[in-house]
């Protein structure tokens, strides 16, 4: 008999995040959900008895208490992000996901876990592919995203996360295993037919679009479905609602 697999997300009560919990512990995962305030989770997840709520500020817990969170999970999914409004963009800190990233991976490293946790990170299709793999953009198209890590904080956030992972973790790490999902330009719904590709599929100028439910369904496969995590770990998949763009 299978046993029960234990998930720590961070960023459960975003948009995207609030999906991935309520879908975790719809396939009966348990999951421990570090939230700066519990009021914000979704109505209905508090009871539920798989469900671990860690009210913290992630950045603040000490080392020892980040450890021990991560104690005896199988996968982290970090749904972290900046929120929508000037202060969320502009204010501090503006290094939130690659300090988030940085933690998490470094703490499932000083626990030195049997087995290797995964580590699933949420970014988007503004993060190239460190490994130079991204070769559809322009040079014209190059130099709009260039300019926009250097005047948004978000964009130059999500591409230094995920080069940590490229680059310090690595693909040979006996304790830490990553995959950086890529969606496009989120939208509301419910889980629907995507598609799945190793390298960009459309531009800035003419973006596609991807469920916020889909790349929550994408990333609970991979916590929790051996195959999946086999096919992309150590890779930057990009997401995208299957069908005609809208």
């Amino acid at each position: 008999m299978a046993t029960q697999q234990t998930v720590l997300l961070v960023g459960g009560t975003g948009r995207t995040g609030r999906r991935v919990l309520e879908q975790l512990l719809g396939r009966g995962v348990s999951v421990r959900a570090i939230v700066r305030s519990a009021e914000k989770l979704p109505a209905g997840v508090v009871e539920d008895p798989n469900l671990t709520v860690v009210e913290a500020d992630l950045l603040s817990l000490s080392d020892e208490d980040l450890q021990r969170h991560l104690r005896g999970c199988d996968a982290v999914i970090s749904c972290l992000g900046h929120v929508a409004s000037f202060k969320g963009i502009f204010g501090p800190p503006r290094d939130l996901v690659t300090r988030a990233t940085t933690r998490l991976c470094r703490g499932i490293q000083a626990l030195q876990p049997a087995k290797p946790v995964k580590f699933i990170l949420m970014g988007s299709v503004s993060v190239n592919h460190p490994g130079g793999l991204d070769t559809r953009r322009g040079l014209f198209e190059k130099a709009v995203v260039w300019m926009l890590r250097r005047v948004v904080p978000p964009a130059k956030d999500n591409q230094q996360a995920a080069s940590f992972l490229h680059d310090s973790v690595g693909t040979a790490d006996p304790f830490a295993q990553w995959v950086a999902v890529r969606p496009d330009s989120l939208l509301e719904g419910d889980v629907s037919e995507y598609t799945l590709h190793e390298g960009l599929v459309s531009s800035v100028f003419a973006p596609d679009s991807t469920a916020m439910a889909n790349v929550a369904h994408f990333m609970c496969e991979l916590a929790v479905d051996a195959e999946a995590w086999d096919a992309w770990k150590g890779k930057l998949p990009v997401i995208v609602n299957a069908g005609p763009r809208l």
